[in-house]
């Protein structure tokens, strides 16, 4: 077959840019799969206890259970798409951080061993936004910012 013939490869599901991943990239990916992990160990673990144990309300547990697993896709696809370096996938990864925030701040207002939890996804939310916000990040994952299109 000549070239011409041949289709043009699809580059629509190519990587933004040439090159190795930066490591703010494959770290940002890493917190934000982190995150998506312990959603659904947390999910698992309630729907467990809901429906073995004896809850103050069954429905409610199993209802929070799945609720968890099914939050804990937007972190698991966005970080699938941020090792895959696709810029769609910054989004999902931001919003993920930006709502473990208030979480987090829950988490330090209780009187229990809830705080070291509180402690630790505050500084992993913290951490994995300015990973996802740096110029590294952004140039890996191939957006422009305004002004910027060419």
């Amino acid at each position: 077959m000549s070239s011409e013939q041949n289709p043009a490869p699809d580059t629509a599901g190519a990587p933004a840019s040439a090159g190795p991943r930066p490591r703010r990239l494959t770290y940002a990916a890493a917190l934000t799969a982190l995150e998506g992990v312990a959603l659904v160990i947390g999910g698992v673990w309630i729907l467990v206890l809901g429906l073995t144990g004896a809850p103050d309300d069954r429905r409610q547990a199993v209802t929070g259970g799945i609720t968890l697993l099914l939050l804990a896709l937007l972190p698991l696809l966005a970080a699938r798409g941020l090792l895959l370096r696709r810029g769609w996938s910054r989004g999902p990864a931001v919003i993920t951080q930006l709502m473990a925030l208030p979480v987090a701040y829950n988490l330090l207002q209780a009187d229990s061993m809830a705080i070291p939890g509180g402690i630790a996804l505050a500084v992993v939310a913290v951490a994995a936004l300015v990973l996802l916000v740096s110029p590294a990040t952004t140039r890996a994952l191939g957006i422009k910012g305004p002004g910027r299109a060419e």
